[in-house]
């Protein structure tokens, strides 16, 4: 089952717990105080470099009926969108370059190169999912209200059907991100309030009308006799937008060690709750600086759950002090090249299609969602090593559990069969 109580299956006491807040409290204020100049000039460093990319992919498809400029095109839009998608739309909604005071990157005014209003999904990323990251019931990002993540998830035939939503979703995710805040499950039941849907989709409408227009209309008709290539290149270019995104937050919440929680106790939560909850929500991916930017720096998606209004491209040296306090305080930090982590998802997406049953783990300790109960009958406090002087607590004890549970599958192996 998912975990419903975070300090026993963090190995952590409520002071240890306080002690980690306060130290993630100092990174905050350290990168706060020192925010400025290079961060400023980051940020338009960016804006540049994605406005020459779009101006350029546009212009090169008034060529578009040659094949090496129609590929040339889309690949540079299809860039140009990521970017303005993940570290200029994703990061200035959430507020990271308010405190510039400039009205064109300020979360309030921002409207992004997407089907959906942004105003709907500040409330649905930034709000619900943030707050209540990862939370069963709580989170629509679980599953996105289409997919089966977790096996606290009832079983239904629908769900036989999972490889091939997320195959549709992942081509079409800006679409599904639309339809998030409609809560179109609501609709289907009757139990949505019917003025507030009519208005929700009125304003989906408008904005989704807009981008239609833009990219498969107004765009198209500028580049004359090309405009079929380029309409193409174009709905090419926003695939490529809505896959890479699909990737890189799939990677972030769906891999091995990304946890989910249960409603319990939720109401309770201190900031220092929160912080660790967000620490063992969440993962990373490993790859590098372009693959930092590419990801709109969400390749640390533990330390945005954590600061999620801080400027992204501070990410990289605030990890250094979030996985030196996993090593004082043994919690796992999760992290992978992006094709692992993103094979994990699929893999975890393809075996919930079944139901439980048929799965060979445990629900108290499968791959994908671990539980609280898995360390019934053993230590589950924060210890010292007294050979060593090391922590031992929840990363330890993980590493140990595979370690038992790969010598068990060793010896079943070996053992002669009848």
């Amino acid at each position: 089952m998912a975990i419903s109580d975070i300090k026993e299956y963090a190995h952590l006491t409520e002071a240890d717990i306080e002690a980690l807040g306060r130290e993630l409290d100092a990174i905050r204020r350290d990168v706060e105080e020192s925010r400025g100049e290079r961060d400023a000039r980051y940020l338009r460093n960016t804006i540049r470099l994605q406005r020459s990319l779009e101006v350029g992919g546009r212009a090169v498809l008034f060529g578009s009926r040659k094949r090496p400029l129609w590929l040339l095109g889309a690949g540079m839009l299809g860039v140009s969108k990521i970017i303005e998608n993940m570290e200029l739309g994703h990061n200035v909604m959430h507020g990271q370059w308010d405190w510039m005071n400039d009205p064109e990157v300020h979360s309030a005014s921002w409207e992004w190169d997407v089907v959906g209003p942004s105003a709907h999904w500040k409330q649905t990323h930034n709000y619900l999912h943030h707050k209540y990251t990862n939370i069963l019931g709580m989170d629509d990002d679980v599953g996105y209200g289409l997919l089966r993540v977790t096996r606290d998830q009832r079983w239904k035939p629908f769900n036989a059907g999972n490889l091939a939503y997320n195959t549709l979703l992942a081509l079409f995710f800006e679409f599904g991100i639309a339809a998030q805040h409609v809560e179109l499950g609501k609709v289907a039941k009757g139990r949505d309030d019917r003025e507030e849907t009519k208005r929700k989709l009125r304003e989906v409408g408008q904005k989704m009308g807009k981008q239609l227009l833009k990219d498969y209309v107004l765009f198209p008709a500028l580049t004359g006799k090309a405009w079929k290539s380029t309409m193409t290149a174009n709905l090419t270019a926003n695939m490529i937008r809505n896959v890479w995104t699909n990737a890189v937050i799939f990677c972030g919440h769906f891999p091995d060690g990304a946890e989910k929680f249960t409603k319990e106790d939720i109401d309770k939560e201190t900031q220092a709750q929160w912080y660790l909850r967000q620490m063992l929500g969440s993962a990373n991916i490993s790859g590098g600086r372009v693959m930092d930017f590419m990801t709109g720096n969400l390749s640390y998606q533990i330390e945005h759950h954590i600061f999620p209004d801080l400027p992204s491209n501070r990410y990289a040296e605030i990890a250094v002090r979030v996985r030196e306090l996993c090593d004082k305080y043994d919690l796992p930090y999760t992290t992978g090249p992006l094709l692992v982590q993103y094979g994990k998802s699929w893999r975890t997406i393809a075996k919930l299609s079944l139901p439980n049953q048929y799965l060979r783990d445990t629900v108290d300790d499968a791959p994908e969602t671990a539980s609280e109960r898995k360390w019934e009958g053993r230590e589950t406090v924060l210890t010292v090593d007294p050979g060593t002087g090391r922590a031992r607590g929840l990363r330890t004890a993980i590493r140990e559990t595979k370690k038992r549970r790969g010598l068990r599958k060793l010896l079943s192996s070996a053992s002669p069969r009848s």
